[in-house]
Order: C-alpha cells, then structure tokens, then sequence
C-alpha cells in the first residue's frame, strides 16, 4: 500500500495529532494494608499492557519494582496518618512516572548500605534511587498541601540522549 496516500491524523484542539493510546495520566487509591501492594503492582503492569506503553520487559519490570518499594513504604510507614494511598502513573512520549502519595509528613532518605548494618529494612529507597538513576530516571519526594507527601520516580520509555531526567508534573 503507498502510504504517501494516507491522510495524517486529525489533530486535536490544540492543533497537535492525538496523543498514542499508550501517552495519559491514570489515578487510583488504595487502602493502606498488606494486601495493597500487589494490588498496586498488577494493576499498573495490567494498565501499562493494556494500553501497550512502549516498556521493555526490564524498564517495566524496574518501574514495578519502584512502585511496589514507595506502597510497602507508604503502608509500612504511613498508615496511621493516611485513609487511603494516591497511586498515579503518567506516560508521555519519552518517560514514564509514578508517584505514591500519602498523609504522613514525614520525608524519608535513602539509607546506605554499610558492612555494620544488619538489618535487612530500610533501603527501600536505596534500591528506588539505584533502579532509577541505572535506567536513566530520577526520583524525590515533595511535600503535599495537606501536609503529607509524594514520593515519585521517572524512568524513559527508551534511551534518552542528553538532558535530565523531567520533574514530575504537577
């Protein structure tokens, strides 16, 4: 078929093509319990195949792994203060990023992984930081209104040349 023959999209009102079924902002909020976390993980790989985001298996697999890290953490941590745990997940043309919010105001730091330390907690946002910045992404934590927190992180859909890593979105 000679494809110089087909019409370009239509665009949309702002005089652009409409965006890939894959490019949105999808919000959903979960009770703080154990059982969140799962629900939190199948639902975004359920959306982002779904709606074929273009992830690699291993970027969808980091992108899981961050997310399953901030809601054990919002559970875990957050609970007390928090009714119910903000997930959003935004896909654009070139990134991907997910945020967890939550009522607690507490901002928490990535703790160092160190010969003397025994425990086995608390480097959740280590391996957030680390599965971030090793895919080209970057993470952080802002304050809410209302006195709580987002903790969010970014990852490109594909290697990116030049350029940080985009703020969230507000």
């Amino acid at each position: 078929m000679d494809r110089s023959s087909e019409a370009p999209p239509s665009p949309n009102a702002t005089g652009r093509p409409p965006a890939p079924g894959w490019q949105g902002t999808w919000r959903f909020t979960l009770a703080p319990e154990e059982r969140s976390v799962p629900q939190a993980r199948h639902a975004v790989r359920d959306l982002l195949r779904r709606r074929a985001a273009p992830l690699t298996a291993d970027r969808l697999h980091g992108l899981l792994l961050i997310l399953t890290e901030l809601v054990t953490n919002a559970v875990r941590h957050a609970a007390l203060l928090t009714p119910t745990i903000g997930v959003e997940v935004a896909v654009d043309a070139h990134w991907v990023w997910v945020r967890v919010e939550d009522g607690h105001p507490y901002r928490p730091h990535a703790l160092a992984a160190s010969p003397e330390r025994q425990r086995t907690g608390g480097r959740g946002l280590l391996l957030v930081q680390a599965t971030a910045h090793e895919s080209g992404g970057s993470c952080g934590v802002r304050a809410t209104a209302d006195g709580g927190k987002v903790i969010w992180a970014v990852l490109p859909l594909d290697r990116i040349a030049g350029g940080p890593p985009p703020l969230p979105p507000s």
